[in-house]
């Protein structure tokens, strides 16, 4: 019988990403989402609301993993309201899977937390697991997340919050906004353009995930991102080339304010800042990087395989 994950809040980009990784190495799937109960392939969706118990609680019980990808999208303006539900959405789904796993007669093997390096704040410093957090918003909201993560014993369940970098994959996800913008020859630089993006391929994330899954030695806190940060400037340059774009014109800081509050309804915050963080713990342990050069991680996601040849 093949091992059963339970990926909650993950029929999102990086969820369904991995749920494919998943199937393809033989475990069964089950994705807990807001949306109806449905099967779809060898997937099966489950309805929960991601605050409460219900029959979705079921599949905690003897499964081998559960990997919780729940949270409303930082990709939106903070008004009161998303900044309540921001909160509220990921201090819920940790509380609600761990009250499950308590309950359960076989629990799960290991708890995996998806989580993010913006608790570094906005950073060009090389910030390891150890480094100092930041300030604002989004660094309250992820010390509030990994408190709540950890603040319960699992007896017979090892936990891991990885934090996750800026994850580039095909057909979503944050890489595709920029290479729209970089196809219509509007990819420079943003802002000042030494803010770090600490960028990794999809491939290496679905590893990560399995690494933490199979490694008992993986526990606590994991940075989730490449090996090789680079600033937004390398980054769209980088991008613009493999795309066979020139010289774009860069897009000053007020422009990125006006950008996002008018048009794109997002918080500026998102592409002003930048954090510049390592892998540490995943180097030592010796994880194997698939990626590690940006201009190869980009024509492997955006330029077709025919092009390659």
């Amino acid at each position: 019988m093949s091992k059963k994950i339970v990926l909650a809040g993950g029929s999102g980009f990086l969820g369904n990403a991995l749920a494919d990784f998943l199937t393809a190495k033989g475990f069964e799937v089950v994705i807990l989402t807001r949306g109806n109960s449905r099967v779809a392939g060898s997937i099966r969706y489950l309805q929960w609301d991601g605050a409460t118990r219900g029959a979705w609680s079921d599949e905690i019980d003897g499964s081998y993993a559960v990997i919780n990808f729940t949270g409303k999208s930082v990709n939106c303006l903070y008004t009161p309201k998303n900044k309540e539900e921001i909160i509220r959405s990921r201090l819920d789904s940790v509380r609600v899977l761990t009250d499950a796993i308590l309950a359960s007669a076989k629990p799960p093997a290991v708890f995996v937390q998806a989580g993010s390096l913006a608790i570094f704040g906005d950073t060009l410093q090389e910030c390891d697991e150890n480094a100092p957090h930041g300030t604002g918003f989004s660094v309250q909201v992820c010390q509030r997340w990994e408190q709540a993560f950890f603040e319960r014993e699992l007896p017979h369940t090892r936990k891991v919050m990885l934090r996750i970098g800026f994850a580039l994959g095909k057909n979503g996800g944050a890489l595709e906004p920029l290479a729209k913008l970089a196809s219509m020859r509007l990819g420079g630089t943003v802002g000042s353009g030494n803010q770090y993006i600490s960028w990794l391929h999809v491939d290496d994330l679905n590893e990560m995930f399995f690494y933490a899954m199979e490694n008992e030695q993986v526990n606590g806190i994991v940075n989730a991102t490449g090996p090789k940060p680079v600033t937004n400037r390398e980054f769209m340059q980088t991008l613009r080339k493999v795309l066979n774009k020139g010289w774009a014109p860069p897009t000053p800081a007020p422009f990125v304010w006006l950008g996002a509050y008018l048009v794109m309804r997002t918080d500026p915050s998102l592409a002003l800042t930048g954090r510049n963080c390592v892998p540490a713990k995943l180097l030592e342990s010796g994880f194997s990087f698939g990626h590690t050069d940006l201009e190869a991680a980009l024509r492997d996601l955006l330029v077709p395989e025919k092009a390659h040849a």
